[in-house]
């Protein structure tokens, strides 16, 4: 038996209805007010708080044994439910309180060393250390209610549409996914190596050829790359895929999954069909392939403007294939050059060489470049960017990749600077992706921007060997606020096809059986036409839950460093077990 009252009610779930019932809460101390003659303490669990008054009218000798709780103690209160005499309208429970007839402390606790109620009093780094003690933090607590949430719409969404729910394995052959794998050493095979699964990618397409249909698992996926900090090395995907279907199938799936969860999580109501948006617009309007369209400083390409220009920086950069594209910062004519040399530097982290400004004025253009233009290129700029008085055209002169990155990283800094970002959601697909992102300098290859796997656009398939970087891939992914939320594309099942884009990278039969055997083994037997997506489902809950953090939404994550600071993983591990592996540690050479 118990030494303590059982719990009768949650002290989040208390209300006016319950006055007068005797009721048993256990929880943790939230804060203690002595004031004389009475005792106050809140009484938290992962429901809410209550707060709980010890009065020497009601029970005088729980008094001395209430002085001495101090926060996180974890007691068991039984008591009264009255109705407060002062209510505290900011609270759920905030019209009544329990006037205790018994406590047991059931345990005490040292002083944490950070405040559970107040997240923004501590380094992040002392939370992930104690996160025990951060998880009792109440928001932290709701968005891991939110991630529950999200989990059982997936689950009941997928089931209604005939998906099927199976689980792909941890311990796999090493495959080429774009990031390093995670590797764990065979102790029954010496010298051999199991990897951690980037994305079950193979295994959902082995599924379709054995003729599952539908497929759908919520995956763990382990990535070793360069974190941020909506990045993680572990992560979590809503995985599927399809068969006998096209992309536009895939896409409706998606974005019905998307209109279920903001319903039933939010109770916003999404209209679909959600846009369809290629990646050269994309690109070309917002300078990123997962654009925010929640608000303007849309991009516009200038260079027609100044094909007879003597500004040399222009026309050297259209005499090599450069693109001259720029932006109108509504009001920014207002920046000092302090604040205008920030944003300067900050193209240049993308890349860019540098930045072109011009404000706007009543007599036409100022700035360092202005002298260069003439009245046709500057009655021009002023009509392209429909620019009037206090504005500042920002232009952006190099290659077309950096040219757009960079100007889309300074409309989303500007957005963050001037607080333009609306609180409401936005989404959209972006499709028609490149099917090879460069040609390698070595090989004159083509390089894929996808897995291998990927098929392209039908109408493009002319273009394959004369102008690969022309062709487009039938690849997609779902934006939501600026991040990507999902990717995925229709797959190859053809085995002619698979073996002309190998051909095509400079993949030879060899490496590619040694890369993929099984899956080219497979496809040899009956592949559908297939395809699929992968939702990153940390990332939704972190935008559904409003934090921009994605460690807020993971109940034990990584720091950007990949460790965790809590059990203090990664860590050494005992001789005698590395012996076992045939493991021995080589000191790394610094570079």
């Amino acid at each position: 038996m118990p030494s303590y009252n059982k719990r009768t009610h949650y002290a989040g779930t208390l209300r006016e209805e319950g006055i007068s019932q005797q009721v048993t809460l256990n929880g943790w101390v939230n804060g203690r007010r002595d004031l004389g003659g009475l005792i106050f303490i809140d009484v938290r669990d992962y429901t809410g708080i209550a707060q709980v008054v010890f009065s020497p009218q009601v029970a005088p000798e729980l008094m001395d044994l209430a002085s001495e709780l101090r926060d996180e103690f974890v007691v068991s209160v039984t008591g009264e439910v009255r109705r407060r005499e002062r209510p505290n309208d900011e609270m759920p429970t905030g019209q009544i309180e329990i006037y205790a007839s018994d406590l047991r402390i059931l345990n005490r606790s040292e002083v944490p060393p950070f405040e559970i109620g107040d997240r923004s009093k501590s380094s992040e780094e002392l939370r992930l250390k104690y996160r025990y003690l951060e998880l009792r933090n109440p928001e932290l607590q709701e968005l891991l209610r939110l991630r529950n949430q999200v989990y059982q719409v997936v689950h009941n969404y997928y089931n209604e549409n005939g998906f099927l729910e199976v689980e792909t394995p941890l311990l796999i052959r090493s495959t080429p996914e774009g990031a390093r794998d995670y590797i764990v050493p065979s102790r029954v095979h010496p010298g051999q190596f199991y990897a951690l699964p980037q994305s079950p990618q193979i295994y959902k397409q082995i599924l379709m050829i054995a003729g599952y249909d539908r497929y759908v698992q919520i995956a763990k996926c382990m990535r070793d790359e360069d974190l941020r900090a909506d990045r993680q090395p572990e992560f979590t995907q809503i995985d599927l895929e399809m068969s006998f279907v096209e992309q536009e199938d895939v896409l409706q799936m998606t974005e019905g999954l998307v209109a279920r969860l903001w319903k039933e999580v939010k109770g916003v109501d999404i209209k679909l069909p959600l846009p369809r948006m290629p990646y050269r617009e994309a690109m070309g309007r917002f300078g990123s392939d997962k654009p925010d369209t929640r608000f303007g400083l849309e991009l516009q390409d200038v260079g027609d403007l100044f094909g007879e220009t003597e500004f040399g920086v222009f026309s050297g950069t259209l005499g090599s294939g450069g693109l001259i594209s720029g932006l109108n910062f509504k009001g920014g004519a207002g920046y000092s050059r302090k604040l205008i040399d920030e944003l300067t530097e900050h193209v240049k982290r993308y890349g860019a060489k540098g930045l072109v400004w011009l404000k706007v004025t009543a007599e036409g253009l100022e700035g360092g470049s202005a002298k260069f233009l003439n009245d046709n290129e500057v009655n021009g700029l002023l009509q392209r960017f429909e620019a009037e008085e206090g504005d500042m055209l920002l232009i952006v002169a190099d290659e077309p990749y950096t040219c757009q990155k960079s100007l889309g990283a300074l409309r989303l800094e500007i957005a963050r600077r001037e607080d333009l970002i609306p609180e409401s959601d936005d989404m959209l697909f972006v499709v028609d992706f490149p099917m090879f992102e460069e040609i390698d300098a070595e090989t004159g290859k083509p390089v894929p921007a996808h897995h291998p796997f990927t098929s392209y656009r039908a109408e493009d398939e002319t273009m394959l060997d004369s102008e690969p970087m022309k062709v487009r891939a039938n690849a997609y992914d779902l934006v939501i606020n600026g991040y990507e939320c999902a990717g995925g594309s229709i797959r190859i099942h053809d085995q002619g096809i698979q073996g002309r884009i190998f051909d095509l990278i400079g993949l030879t039969k060899e490496e590619a059986r040694e890369k993929f055997g099984f899956l080219l083994d497979a496809l040899q037997y009956g592949a559908p036409p297939h395809g699929g997506i992968a939702f990153g489902l940390d990332r939704l809950v972190m935008i559904l839950g409003g934090t921009d953090n994605i460690r807020d939404v993971i109940a034990f994550p990584k720091t950007t460093r990949a460790s965790s600071l809590m059990d203090n993983a990664p860590s050494h591990v005992d001789a005698r077990q590395l012996t076992e592996l045939g493991i021995g540690i080589l000191e790394r050479v610094k570079e």
